[in-house]
This record gives structure tokens, sequence and C-alpha cells, in this order.
């Protein structure tokens, strides 16, 4: 891995982190701008915090970044229906939520995603790590099954998403490979 990961003042990096996330969710200006928004409010939450995956010139090559779970923040909100409907909205509790994982297509299958994820849920204090994905068979999802995450809920509709999320959910610590 030719990246140091560390923590990132995402408050401050906000722009360069959204241009990762750009790169390897293929959003435009126009998305960007509202996830710009989200993320500022998303920092603010109790226990939010944010890793950074850097080269060596100091580029952003990846970030991370969540925090423990509230069941009145508008994801929540969103996606314990779906759970409910699985028996699994305990899950909703006593987690720390991904809210976040990108990692740039130049620097991806370079265990990147992996360590930025294992290290962020190994500082957590809560026993369990709860996320959400397209719900598709992709190398994201590849990589959360390897390290323990198994569906809780598929085919769960975000308004404005074009398509259909998973939300998973691991026991704490997570697998390793």
């Amino acid at each position: 891995m030719d990246v140091v990961i560390g923590p990132l003042d995402l408050a401050a990096g906000v722009d360069e982190a959204l241009a990762v996330q750009a790169a390897a969710f293929g959003l435009g200006p126009d998305e960007v701008a509202v996830r710009r928004q989200i993320v500022l409010r998303h920092m603010t939450n109790p226990g939010a915090r944010a890793l950074g995956a850097t080269t060596p010139d100091g580029t952003l090559a990846g970030f991370v970044y969540g925090m423990p779970n509230d069941r009145s923040h508008w994801w929540s909100t969103i996606v314990e229906p779906y759970l409910r409907a699985q028996d699994n909205d305990t899950w909703l509790d006593d987690s720390f939520v991904i809210t976040e994982l990108h990692v740039h297509p130049a620097h991806q299958n370079r265990g990147v995603g992996r360590a930025l994820i294992t290290t962020i849920t190994d500082g957590a204090a809560e026993p369990r790590s709860i996320l959400s994905a397209i719900d598709i068979d992709s190398p994201a999802r590849g990589l959360y099954r390897s390290l323990g995450y198994q569906d809780l809920a598929r085919q769960v509709l975000f308004p404005s998403a074009p398509k259909p999320y998973a939300v998973m959910g691991a026991p704490l610590p997570l697998r390793r490979a």
C-alpha cells in the first residue's frame, strides 16, 4: 500500500475528499455541492470522525468517515422500516455507522479501502458497525463481506437515489484478511 492512513480534518478538507468521492462514485458538480453541505453537517455530530489515506506527495487517495448511530438521524429513519421488516432494527442501536468510504480509482484494489474501514472501526466504542451500499454485486460489497458484514436489508430506497441500496452490518472488531 502506497498510502498512510491517519486522522483527517474533513471539515477543512471537504473539497479534496469530495473530489475523491466524485471520481470514485461518478458524481457531478450539483451532487458534490449537495454532499458538501451534508458532510459538513455530519462532522458536527457527537463522535463523528474521519480518516484519510494520503500518498507520499500529500494527495488524498481515499477517505472514510462515520459516527455512532442515532435513530433520529435521517439515514436511520429511512432504513429502519426495511430493517424492522427483517427483524434487524436492533442493529440501529449501539452501532458505528460508516457514512462514507471512497477510494480514488487510481488507488483502488490495493487495500486502501480495507485499511480505512478497519482502522476507523478499530477506534469505535460500539460493538458493531452498519453501512449502506448500492445493492449490486460490486467490489465494495465484496470487501464488506470479506470483513464480516452481512446483508440486514436489501432493496432499500433512499429519496433521490436512482438505485436501491443494501444495509449491511458486522460485529466489531472486523474480520481480518
